[in-house]
């Protein structure tokens, strides 16, 4: 599943210049073909991988309840300069979003925190954190659900003081459509799972954000910033086809202006 690549920016501080990121999105553990032995798995693979940070961009449980059992997993997974999760549509509950249909039970926004932090793992909601190394620093920058209703993007900016290299975490790559997505250097996102189905010459028969056939995986280059959607580990419904599962090991480049 491992996928590695390059991405470049003129705006990365030479200090960050080869920074690793394994991206992790789309577990849905406890769903059904991901129990404790799929996890360690994981978890194997991405260590091997010595990334120097490691982001979750949602939807890591597949039933909320499930939560306590499958979390304290990913307490294995280690990254210099941390690991850390936003929120997805599952978590919130919305596990497919309705006007008719309200989301189920969830634990608050606090137990989450709680929850991901004994498993060493700093939650992000709308806010901002700065990751530094050798007197440089870049921000990165962890966004709500917008398939949830839950992204908001102007309060994450409001952390961010100076002009450094943003990357932002999300779940719905529909984030690049808020106007301000622009002042963002990178987004990293899932939620789509490449459509998990996807045919050539065609491409993915549906996925559930906006202009699916440019944004349900894979680079996009819109609204003055660049985004990459994984296709995720995992799914509630096992079923794909042309459309593998992925964790993206992203090194990051700087470009010269």
């Amino acid at each position: 599943m491992i996928h590695r690549m390059i991405i470049t920016s003129p705006r990365l501080p030479a200090a960050f210049d080869g920074l690793t990121v394994a991206v992790v999105a789309d577990l849905h553990a406890g769903g059904a073909s991901v129990g404790t032995e799929f996890i360690r798995k994981v978890v194997d693979l991405v260590n091997g991988e010595r990334p120097d940070v490691v982001v979750l961009p949602g939807d890591t449980v597949h039933q909320t309840r499930r939560a306590p059992q499958y979390l304290p997993l990913l307490a294995a997974v280690k990254a210099p300069l941390g690991v850390w999760a936003c929120l997805g549509n599952h978590e919130h509950g919305f596990v497919w979003s309705s006007k008719y249909i309200g989301a189920t039970p969830v634990y608050s926004r606090d137990q989450w925190r709680a929850m991901y932090a004994e498993a060493g793992i700093g939650l992000l909601v709308n806010e901002a954190r700065p990751l530094e190394t050798n007197g440089s620093r870049i921000w990165l920058i962890g966004v709500d659900d917008a398939y949830s209703r839950s992204a908001d993007l102007g309060a994450a900016l409001k952390e961010v003081t100076g002009d450094e290299f943003r990357l932002a975490v999300t779940h719905s790559p529909d984030l690049i459509d808020d106007p301000r997505a622009g002042a963002l250097d990178l987004i990293l996102a899932g939620h789509t799972h490449g459509g998990q189905v996807s045919l050539p010459w065609i491409g993915p028969l549906w996925a559930p954000c906006n202009k699916f056939r440019q944004r349900a995986a894979g680079l996009v280059r819109e609204n003055g910033t660049v985004m990459y959607v994984t296709r995720g580990i995992a799914e509630g419904l096992p079923i794909r086809l042309g459309c593998p599962r992925e964790i993206p090991i992203i090194t990051l480049r700087r470009e010269a202006p």
